[in-house]
């Protein structure tokens, strides 16, 4: 087993870091509410919005462990974890679509915009009563002639007040269940597709969530992105590539947040010593230290298969519950151990709960983790 990257990876790595850390947080030390798009810009001058897209169509040509870890290297340098958020869901469930089941007129017209930051794009699959069960889907897409005409509404679609192209999956044949999912490229200006008001969220609050309606939304056929029906293993896919490489981003995240309160540990002083030297706070860093471990090797370990074409579910879903839940507990931690600072909004601390807790919701709830682990148990 090798445990260490490549040069180049290192490279790439340390370059990620330092232009995150130099050039994306001009906006984020504001606390901006609004979303960033000189520094979207900024994310697509660099590569982040095309890591795993080849070079011919805009992107870096990335393996998935070296997504995810450059992934890794924008959640550590970059405190604007609504920022990054909204960079994973564009790329993952967007622009990778596009990538592996668009047709070469598709893949020209979206890819080069979408990874140069010049357009957003936003995924449009969840309704009100279809979370977690993702195939109870109520929209509807009808051929007609040439077109298709879609109807219904989407919820919590991440970029959607912002974005340019939506991928929005609807209803074809609703005689075949799962082979009767379709998706659509639509872009933002087509008469019958409006985009609600946004969600006010406890965090990620740079990156916009709003619901979406279709109205006799008319749609040539070329906007369909790959074949009739695909539209289920065409989002199982992007999902997987979700669950993982975004979550570097969380992974990043928690290194980050760790040196900065092991630093505050050391610095801070009651009853005239550190309070790192007290046991209870020292070993609150240490099990800290231990999450963030074990949950990037389990990151790293799934991409890897990922990477070989192996049957990656399972692992996928390990390291996804496992950096969510790792992440919501560091941002418990970091403000147990700040006090009363850590409570307090202008140091920035109490954020990094506030944008953790979404982790064991999007991309498949925790509790949809452990189902799909314990269907791998034969459960």
């Amino acid at each position: 087993m090798d445990f260490s990257f490549s040069s180049e990876q290192v490279e790439l790595y340390d370059s990620a870091l330092s232009f995150a850390k130099s050039e994306l947080n001009v906006e984020a030390s504001a606390q901006v509410e609004d979303f960033p798009r000189g520094l979207w810009r900024r994310c697509g001058e660099f590569g982040f919005l095309g890591l795993p897209v080849p070079e011919q169509h805009g992107g870096l040509g990335l393996d998935t462990l070296t997504t995810a870890r450059v992934m890794e290297a924008l959640g550590r340098g970059c405190a604007d974890t609504g920022l990054v958020f909204s960079v994973g869901a564009h790329l993952f469930a967007c622009v990778l679509p596009v990538l592996e089941c668009g047709d070469e007129a598709q893949k020209q017209r979206y890819l080069p915009r979408l990874c140069a930051g010049e357009w957003v794009g936003a995924n449009a699959i969840s309704e009100p009563e279809a979370g977690s069960d993702v195939f109870a889907l109520k929209t509807r897409a009808v051929r007609d002639g040439d077109d298709y005409v879609l109807d219904g509404s989407k919820s919590y679609v991440t970029n959607g007040p912002v974005a340019d192209v939506f991928l929005v999956y609807a209803v074809t044949a609703p005689s075949h269940g799962y082979m009767g999912l379709s998706a659509f490229l639509i872009e933002k200006d087509t008469p019958g597709l409006s985009v609600g008001r946004p969600f006010q969220k406890m965090g990620l609050s740079t990156s916009p969530i709003a619901p979406l309606y279709l109205e006799s939304c008319r749609v040539p056929a070329s906007a369909r992105l790959g074949a009739e029906g695909q539209g289920a293993p065409m989002f199982k896919r992007s999902m997987q590539w979700e669950r993982a490489c975004l979550f570097g981003a969380y992974v990043g995240l928690m290194e980050r947040v760790l040196e900065q309160t092991v630093d505050f540990a050391r610095q801070r002083k009651q009853f005239k010593r550190a309070i790192g030297k007290n046991q209870a706070i020292s070993h609150r860093l240490a099990d800290m230290k231990q999450r963030l471990d074990a949950a990037r090797l389990l990151l790293y370990r799934a991409c890897w298969l990922m990477d070989r074409g192996q049957e990656a579910a399972m692992e996928v879903s390990l390291a996804k519950l496992a950096i969510s839940e790792a992440a919501i507990q560091c941002g418990l931690d970091a403000i147990q151990i700040h006090g009363g600072l850590g409570y307090v909004a202008e140091v920035g601390i109490e954020r990094v709960l506030r944008d953790a807790i979404p982790s064991a919701l999007f991309s498949g709830t925790s509790e949809m983790q452990r189902d799909i682990i314990a269907s791998h148990l034969g459960l």
